[in-house]
């Protein structure tokens, strides 16, 4: 199973719709030749050799990245990683103690809701158009005037089941993100357009609002994040130091003395035993890691020569941290963000190259940041389903080992074949791949480096940075009862940068949640994960028919659109 989604979503992570073809000649001229800072000199045309070598140097890293840490983020944080959740409910339901009755009742639940989910899915599908604009994805359930930012219930079973799975502090401090940044703060920098920035810019404009977005969203993931790493680390070496002194051991999981211990306790230090019998060595990841980046800096500049080995360096010596905050993020939320660390890196890194090849650089460094921080995130994920089905963490990360090696041939081969039938990227074509120009751009904007972004643009981040560590650290020093009412600041990042809808459906399932654990905390807890898995595997399995009709050309009959009434 792991190894079958790493191959399926290594074309998303590689780009081969986005920064790899923002290198070519066929983008270099639909931006304009005589567009500033587009030159003929950066152009780099798909080639399959030189796309396989280099998803092979680089797509490995981000596996031996956060293995040490494996246990923090699973067992010692408990991170939900609704997805990984999801599966490891649907596998179980296939493995189920025989009479067992509340495993039956489990499975024909998770059945049901699967297939309503996945019918739901089909019955949207019919009204939402060429293009997906219209339809249930679309409606403006709060009004108009709310849906214009963002603030709609868009109908999707797949944010309800996360804000089922997630805890309830995750789902509310998503929704307080998404009011603060969708209800306040865009609005308030929207009405300073012609002074702070252009007020004539596109939607994905780094110039513009949307450099606000990504450099706000992410210095609030980087100051989250990075304030849990180096506790992390501090913990850690604290730990250590008791050991070595023989003060006491680094606790795995605590012991349950207590006689009449439940059922589900037992379940948890059986799940925790299977987890860390096969131990992943610390010194095996080191040394790959080590050993992969060597030869990755070594390789890369000579397919992208404008990207010199000591920046290639730099970003692995970065990378790992920023793995983490994806990961962590990953797994409070389910968003894997790893395109908004890819558009960092690819602004820093064409800022430090510049003109001459600053646009190659900064797009090859874009994929070298997605991938690692992107495969981090789903090895994590596998492992919470490993941990959930009790399956060996070394036997997930074997197949992860395997379904990458897969995919990097796999991947670049079918783009390949479609690059060589269809004239993918034309504005004609039925490929138009329009993330190719918006990346070219970027990387033409990050050779003007940080000046060019809008007026008051690093202050909001400097100010979302310091208010991300400073509620980090009013979470630690405050008693729990207290400490659990405070937002985390990482599930309020994402909507900063997607928008507010997904806040709204996730809200949702936490208040479904919250009702039913009052009216029945026992029924609760016995179905609210198989009814919250059920809702996101119909979802997701729907995304196969979906992609079949796609292919063949086949569009939904009906757009069902909203406006405001004539009379208004």
């Amino acid at each position: 199973m792991a190894s079958l989604l790493v191959v399926l979503l290594t074309p998303l992570l590689w780009g081969f719709g986005s920064y790899m073809l923002s290198m070519d000649e066929k983008t270099y001229k639909l931006i304009g030749e005589d567009y500033p800072g587009n030159r003929a000199e950066d152009v780099k045309n798909p080639g399959l050799l030189w796309m396989m070598g280099f998803t092979f140097v680089v797509s490995f890293l981000g596996l031996f990245s956060l293995v040490p840490l494996r246990k923090v983020m699973v067992l010692d944080y408990k991170l939900t990683y609704p997805s990984g959740t999801a599966t490891a409910m649907l596998i179980n339901s296939f493995h189920t103690s025989s009479g067992a009755e509340l495993a039956r009742k489990q499975v024909s639940c998770l059945g049901k809701y699967l297939s309503i989910s996945f019918f739901w899915s089909c019955f949207k599908w019919f009204f939402s158009g060429v293009g997906g604009s219209c339809g249930f994805d679309n409606f403006p359930s709060l009004g108009l005037a709310l849906y214009k930012n963002t603030f709609y219930f868009d109908f999707s079973p797949t944010y309800i089941g996360c804000g089922l799975i997630c805890p309830h502090i995750v789902n509310c401090s998503v929704l307080l993100g998404a009011i603060i940044s969708w209800g306040f703060l865009w609005p308030f920098v929207s009405r300073h357009a012609g002074d702070w920035y252009p007020a004539d810019l596109g939607a994905n404009d780094f110039k513009g609002l949307y450099g606000y977005k990504v450099f706000v969203a992410i210095s609030l993931i980087l100051g989250d994040g990075l304030y849990n790493l180096i506790k992390i680390i501090a913990i850690t070496f604290k730990e250590t130091c008791k050991i070595s002194t023989r003060q006491k051991d680094l606790p795995i999981f605590k012991e349950v003395l207590d006689s009449d211990t439940s059922k589900r306790l037992l379940e948890e230090k059986k799940r925790d035993e299977v987890f860390l019998k096969d131990r992943i060595p610390f010194w095996f990841a080191a040394s790959g890691y080590v050993g992969l980046a060597a030869i990755s800096t070594a390789t890369i500049p000579i397919i992208f020569p404008p990207l010199k080995w000591y920046l290639v360096l730099c970003s692995y010596i970065i990378a790992p941290a920023l793995a983490f905050c994806n990961s962590y993020g990953t797994g409070l939320t389910d968003w894997n963000l790893a395109s908004t660390y890819g558009k960092i890196g690819l602004f820093i890194f064409a800022s430090l190259v510049g003109s001459n090849g600053g646009v190659i650089a900064g797009l090859a460094a874009c994929g070298v940041m997605m991938s690692i921080v992107s495969t981090a995130a789903d090895l994590m994920q596998d492992f919470k389903t490993g941990y959930l089905t009790l399956s060996s963490a070394r036997s997930m990360f074997v197949s992860q080992l395997v379904g990458t090696a897969m995919g990097c041939v796999i991947a670049p081969l079918t783009f390949w074949l479609y690059w060589s039938a269809f004239d993918i990227g034309s504005p004609d074509s039925p490929y138009k791949a329009p993330y190719a120009i918006i990346y070219r751009e970027m990387a033409i904007l990050g050779i003007q480096g940080f000046s060019e972004l809008p007026k008051h643009c690093l202050e909001l981040c400097l100010f979302f940075f310091a208010v991300a560590v400073a509620v980090n650290f009013l979470r630690d020093v405050t008693p729990k009862r207290v400490s659990q009412f405070i937002p985390i600041p990482m599930a309020m990042s994402v909507p900063f940068y997607i928008g507010a809808y997904f806040a709204i459906d996730m809200f949702v399932g936490t208040v479904i949640l919250f009702v039913w654990e009052r009216l029945n905390r026992k029924e609760a807890e016995d179905y609210s994960g198989a009814v919250a898995s059920g809702l996101i595997c119909g979802d997701g399995i729907w995304t196969i028919p979906s992609a079949i009709l796609s292919i063949f050309r086949i569009n939904p009959p009906i757009c069902m659109y909203f406006g405001p009434s004539s009379g208004s």
